[in-house]
């Protein structure tokens, strides 16, 4: 099993070497590797068994050192980059040939970003090359928001997993590009609409839902626990399938009509958005690993971090 630790000059070792490591970052743990090197950037997709058509982003530490490997910033991706980074936003911007096909599955352009987390940016400021990083967990799964989550799916299968503690927003970023000259989200995450519309006005959403995606995380089926989980109306779910043993994840207060001995998740009694956000994918996990045979949750009401929040249950509801 991997080993766990704080240790930045370790992770670096392993990382010029080649091999796997897991980092943290404010939205979720990675599983990184040299974003230049092909051979390495494979034994990503073989460790989580990730399509090769679904693109890694590339974590950086400086917009300066962003420069070093695409081609281009259209003028309102960079006033977003100077807003946000370091932060959960990640940009898609042309690549320069240095960027393997892989890394970006063939297209043409490379999701970047600065992640917000000391560990992992004094770590990125040592190493010569950006690090491709998709979420440290086998394809499709929950993603992990802990060092712990990482080696319970991942242990046998990397070198070292650098502990930088809870992920503080626990949503991965919001991925921004750019069609004709406008700006489009492909992603929504841990920076919410508002934000970007504050700093470059009306933007487009595009989350597409396809085998064939423009950005990471967008396939239709995501993030998704082994359990089946359902979306709607909890009270009319839990009837529905009142023959199996049901798992409560809400939002807000709990109905009274959920009785002792059910299991049950609050991602926010007071309805703070940025508190489900962090609980989200923990809590999922501790309902798959719970002796519930389905899981039930209501959507968020759609503002905020709730849009994003929202997209991730959709997709985990495959």
């Amino acid at each position: 099993m991997a080993t766990i630790g704080t240790d930045i000059l370790r992770a670096k070792a392993f990382l010029e070497a080649g091999d796997l490591v897991a980092i943290p970052t404010e939205t979720v743990y990675g599983l990184a590797a040299n974003a230049l090197d092909a051979h390495a950037v494979a034994k990503i997709f073989e460790a989580k068994s990730r399509p090769e058509f679904d693109p890694l982003i590339v974590h950086t530490h400086s917009l300066e050192a962003a420069h070093d490997f695409v081609s281009d910033f259209h003028p309102d991706l960079l006033k977003l980059a100077e807003a946000f980074w370091p932060g959960p936003l990640t940009l898609l911007l042309p690549r320069q040939d240095k960027i393997p096909d892989l890394t970006t599955s063939g297209l043409g352009r490379v999701g970047v970003r600065i992640p917000a987390h000391l560990l992992t940016l004094s770590l990125l400021r040592e190493l010569a090359f950006p690090l491709a990083a998709p979420s440290a967990n086998p394809f499709g799964y929950i993603s992990p928001t802990q060092a712990g989550h990482v080696q319970k799916q991942l242990g046998n299968k990397l070198s070292y997993i650098l502990d930088g503690g809870p992920s503080e927003i626990g949503l991965e970023s919001t991925i921004v590009g750019e069609e004709d000259n406008r700006l489009v989200i492909y992603r929504l995450g841990g920076l919410s609409v508002d934000d970007i519309e504050s700093v470059v006005g009306n933007v487009s959403i595009q989350l597409n839902q396809s085998s064939n995606p423009k950005a990471p995380g967008q396939l239709k089926s995501h993030y998704a626990p082994r359990k089946p989980l359902f979306v709607g109306n909890i009270e009319t779910l839990a009837n529905q399938h009142r023959d199996h043993k049901v798992a409560f994840l809400i939002f807000g207060e709990q109905p009274a009509w959920i009785e002792p001995g059910f299991m049950v998740k609050n991602l926010s009694p007071t309805q703070n958005y940025k508190e489900a956000a962090a609980n989200l994918f923990a809590y999922l996990r501790d309902l798959d690993e719970s002796d519930a045979e389905v899981i039930v949750c209501d959507l968020l009401p759609g503002m905020g971090l709730g849009l994003a929040i929202n997209d991730r249950l959709r997709r985990a509801a495959g």
